[in-house]
This record gives structure tokens, C-alpha cells and sequence, in this order.
């Protein structure tokens, strides 16, 4: 069965990745499944896109409408409630605190947390916990996440110059994790939403539209992905990994 590491790069809009200047970003396109307008949910929060992503169902299922978490009335697992169900072991390296209510208590064995705004290299500095984790104790399912794109985009705008170093900072990061472990890891990349001016949650499509990327034996290099929601992610991890997805997960899988 295959091991899954996913990297979601906070706010990274599709025309960003373009025009960061990274010689990165040519390579990812030519050795991943690929799109650069799959559609994410609304609104296009942090937290509820990401709650989206690991559960599989949009905001009006799942409860989570702005970045506080509320408890979903009718729960729904996520990915890491199917790692550990199935037996197998999570990992988490994130820097903003609201993340933690991406998974049920007790459910990753292993987490590493690094505050966003502690440091300038806050995403080098989790990139680093991460592979560390990864090769002492080979975790199923490994979530990576890299905030300091979104930062940016708040702090100076989306589409500047600081916003697109970010985001070589973040590919950068994506380029160690594919070159050291994707041979034995199918690696996803993700957006959660994008951005316009200096803030994101609207329908636009400057926030609505994100790039994902799909690396690993059951994805065909450079083929371009079409039709990619947010929603997809979930059941695409479930099926690479071999766990029964649940019923109520309302996306489909993009493995081949």
C-alpha cells in the first residue's frame, strides 16, 4: 500500500506559482498529474478549506464557515480518523495554531508545531521537522503545511514581489520532500484558496482557484488535470492509500 505526503501551500493563487521565478515550477508541472484551476469551497477561509480538504465534504456539511472551529453536528471523518482506523500512523508539521482541529483527539501519532510569525523561515524550519520525522519513523500519512505564502499575502498583498518570494521559499520546500522521499511517497501539493489585495474568503475567482499537483505511480506525468475540486483530495488520498473512504466524503478520486 502506498504512503502519502500532502503539502498544502497557504493562499499560493495558480498565477503566482507561474510567475514566481521558481526553476521549480516547470519541473513539478512536468513530473506530476496537474491543474492550475481546480476550485476550492466557499468561503474561501483557511480553516474551512482545509477542513474541506481532510473531510471530504464542503462547509455546509461540515460547520465550519469562518477560521473558528465549531464541533460538526453530524461528524464526518477526515483523513487521519481513516489512517488510524485502518492502523496505520499520521504525522502533522504546521504553523497556525487553528490546524489542530483538523483531526480528532488521539488520532496522529506524531506533530510538530512551528508559530508562522516566530521566524522568517518558518516553512525551511518545518520542511525540516518534517523529513526528520519521516525518516526516523516512516509515518503512512504525512501532512505538511506551509503558511508563510499566506502571510505574504496579508501582510503585503498577493501578486507582489514579497508574496512571490514566498511562494519559491514554499516550492523550494516541495522540491526537498519530492527529491528525498518520492520514491517511496506519493506526493500531493495543494493550495487551500488563493487571494486578491490583501485578503481572500470571497467567491472572485483570484480566491476561488488553486493549483494541485499529483506525484507518484498512480498519476501520469505532465497530464493536466480537468473538472478538480477541493473536494477531490480526500477520496484521491483514501485511494492511492487503500482505505475505505466514507460514504458521506462528496468528492471523487483522481488516482488512475
Amino acid at each position: 500500500m502506498e504512503k502519502v505526503i500532502l503539502i498544502s501551500i497557504d493562499g499560493m493563487r495558480p498565477d503566482g506559482f507561474l510567475a514566481c521565478g521558481s526553476p521549480y515550477a516547470e519541473e513539478l508541472q512536468r513530473i506530476s498529474a496537474h491543474t492550475l484551476d481546480a476550485v476550492t469551497v466557499m468561503p474561501s477561509l483557511t480553516l474551512p478549506c482545509h477542513m474541506s480538504i481532510f473531510h471530504g465534504v464542503s462547509p455546509r456539511r461540515h460547520g465550519v464557515t469562518t477560521n473558528t472551529f465549531v464541533p460538526c453536528a453530524r461528524p464526518v471523518d477526515g483523513i487521519f480518523e481513516v489512517v488510524k482506523k485502518s492502523g496505520r500512523r499520521s504525522s502533522m508539521h504546521y504553523g497556525w495554531e487553528p490546524l489542530r482541529d483538523l483531526s480528532a483527539p488521539s488520532t496522529i501519532q506524531w506533530a510538530d508545531y512551528v508559530r508562522y510569525d516566530t521566524a522568517d523561515d518558518t516553512d525551511a524550519q518545518l520542511t525540516d521537522l518534517c523529513a526528520r520525522r519521516i525518516r526516523s519513523v516512516k509515518p503512512d500519512f504525512v501532512f505538511l503545511y506551509l503558511v508563510q505564502t499566506d502571510a505574504a499575502g496579508h501582510n503585503v498583498g498577493w501578486m507582489t514581489q514579497p508574496y512571490l518570494a514566498r511562494i519559491r521559499t514554499a516550492l523550494d520546500c516541495v522540491r526537498r520532500m519530492v527529491e528525498e522521499f518520492g520514491h517511496e511517497y506519493t506526493v500531493i501539493v495543494t493550495a487551500d484558496h488563493g487571494g486578491h489585495g490583501d485578503d481572500h474568503g470571497t467567491d472572485l475567482p483570484e480566491d476561488m482557484t488553486i493549483p494541485q499537483f499529483y506525484i507518484g505511480p498512480r498519476f501520469t506525468p505532465g497530464r493536466v488535470l480537468q473538472d478538480v475540486s477541493i473536494l477531490d483530495t480526500a477520496p484521491t488520498v483514501s485511494d492511492v492509500m487503500g482505505l475505505r473512504r466514507p460514504r458521506a466524503w462528496e468528492g471523487r478520486s483522481l488516482a488512475e
